[in-house]
């Protein structure tokens, strides 16, 4: 195996220091903002659909949630279907895909990847090969989270 602290030959160097020069400078502090407020902007979207099922469905806040999700993933659905969410995601990169609506995008977009080798064996077998991932380890942390807290109360005496 060869050594890491392998000494550089001139043409190493040099050809170094020419990728440097070359290398594009990210803007940082430009991305972080339209991250920002993309992310606010989803979010608020977000509120404002949790504050119409209170409003015309009698929903409690608590109780709002779930549809409030759902509805957010498919409208993430529906855009990238018609192309819009992913010129979003380039836009706005982690802003777009931290909220749940990333959820939405990452499943449609591996479905729609592979819709031409068929439905069961194409969208069926590469729909959640990224959001597979995701939805496992939240079960597993939801229930290493709630054996925890079952043993808390009822041995601890909380």
């Amino acid at each position: 195996m060869p050594s890491k602290n392998k000494t550089k030959t001139p043409e190493q160097i040099e050809y170094d220091k020419l990728q440097k020069q070359q290398e594009l400078k990210r803007p940082v502090l430009k991305n972080c903002i339209r991250a920002f407020w993309v992310g606010g902007t989803i979010c608020l979207i977000g509120q404002a659909v949790s504050y119409f099922y209170i409003y015309f469905f009698d929903f409690t806040e608590q109780t709002a949630g779930n549809p409030t999700v759902s509805t957010m993933v498919f409208f993430a659905m529906l855009l990238t279907g018609f192309g819009i969410y992913d010129r979003l995601g380039q836009f706005a990169g982690a802003g777009s895909a931290v909220p749940v609506t990333g959820f939405g995008n990452a499943v449609i977009s591996s479905a729609i990847e592979h819709r031409s080798e068929g439905f069961v064996l194409g969208v069926g077998g590469n729909i959640f090969k990224l959001a597979g991932s995701v939805i496992v380890f939240g079960v597993f942390s939801a229930f290493v989270v709630a054996l925890i807290k079952t043993i808390l109360t009822t041995w601890g005496g909380f």
